[in-house]
């Protein structure tokens, strides 16, 4: 099925007679009787298959002609509408000089509503164009399906034409609101985290640049109340909660991540040697304070007179006795006792403890 000899009248019959062996046809089994009537038919069936088949390559001959004219004449077309006497296809000449009506009549031809409507009519003719194309019957032949492929091609440059056109159409993106509202945006679709150094007095922003990617490629803008990062022509901005000082701040790669680290210093206190000292703005303050309340820096204590104590010093009821150390406490000497008339006293040997 499918096969243009299909529509000449008996086939069915020349290829049941043709093919001996054959079994099926498009479907529908071949039976015994249909293959004897065939047979009995075949003279004729074969006379008039033979002049069909000598028609259809005539038509198709035609056919090629007139699907090669039509090839050209589109072409020729194309190219007319490439090409034009100026560079891009238009004529350019100094009438407008001498005829300042002409210059009214392109101003009126320009407004927007008038090429809105242009652009519509011509949408509306290229839908009428394509539904009559699909609608047109196939002829089942290498020509047709060529052209069909020449129009779907033909579509699709039209389709990338467009998507290009609204690409290039599209608004840029709002960073800051007129009222001068920072956003926080993302396009570049990066990671982040934002960390407080409370001891360093720092903000340190962690952007998760990829790590092959050229630092040439990296843009970054600090600013006292936001920090913009441009990461291949798409913006990363991120508005800070506090001031930060833009001379101060700096952007470099970690060696073992490759995350990009800003590091943006606060403004307040300075950072000298990791010291901080507050600023002159400070210090003012707080003399300020100190002079605006003298009575907080009066201690007030409660004194009371030892002479009325009521109650027993406790301290001096408990004598401790002072332990002397050992090596300063003199050993008792043990001597011989007047009772004992027959001990002798032998200096050699050691006294008994």
């Amino acid at each position: 099925m499918g096969n243009p000899c299909a529509d000449f009248d008996g086939y069915r019959q020349f290829v049941v007679v043709t093919l001996q062996q054959l079994k099926w046809l498009d479907g529908r089994e071949i039976e015994r009787s249909e293959r004897i009537q065939a047979l009995q038919n075949y003279t004729s069936v074969e006379q008039q298959i033979r002049e069909q088949e000598k028609a259809y390559c005539l038509r198709r001959a035609k056919e090629k002609e007139e699907a090669q004219r039509k090839l050209e004449e589109e072409n020729e077309r194309e190219e007319k509408k490439k090409s034009g006497p100026g560079f891009d296809g238009h004529w350019y000449t100094d009438i407008h000089d001498a005829c300042p009506s002409a210059i009214e009549n392109q101003d009126y031809l320009q407004v927007p509503e008038t090429q809105e409507e242009q652009h519509n009519t011509k949408k509306s003719d290229e839908i009428e164009d394509d539904l009559a194309f699909w609608n047109k019957p196939s002829l089942f032949t290498p020509e047709s399906r060529l052209e069909t492929l020449r129009h779907m091609e033909k579509q699709r440059k039209a389709q990338d034409k467009l998507s290009e056109k609204r690409k290039k159409m599209k608004p840029p993106r709002t960073l800051i609101t007129e009222d001068g509202k920072v956003l926080n945006v993302n396009e570049a679709k990066l990671d982040f985290s934002l960390k407080d150094d409370e001891k360093h007095n720092q903000i340190i922003l962690d952007l998760a640049v990829y790590r092959y990617m050229d630092t040439s490629l990296i843009d970054v803008d600090v600013q006292p109340t936001y920090v913009r990062v441009m990461v291949k022509g798409k913006p990363f901005q991120l508005a800070l909660s506090t001031e930060v000082q833009p001379d101060s701040s700096s952007a470099k790669r970690s060696q073992t991540t490759g995350h990009l680290l800003i590091c943006m210093p606060k403004v307040g206190e300075m950072i000298t040697g990791g010291q901080r000292t507050p600023t002159s703005v400070k210090t003012t303050s707080v003399s300020s304070r100190e002079q605006t309340n003298p009575r907080r820096k009066q201690i007030e204590r409660l004194e009371v007179d030892p002479s009325k104590h009521s109650c027993p010093d406790v301290t001096t009821i408990v004598q401790e006795k002072r332990q002397k150390p050992k090596r300063m406490e003199s050993r008792p000497r043990v001597g011989p006792s007047e009772g004992d008339a027959d001990l002798e006293d032998n200096p050699e040997v050691p006294p008994l403890i």
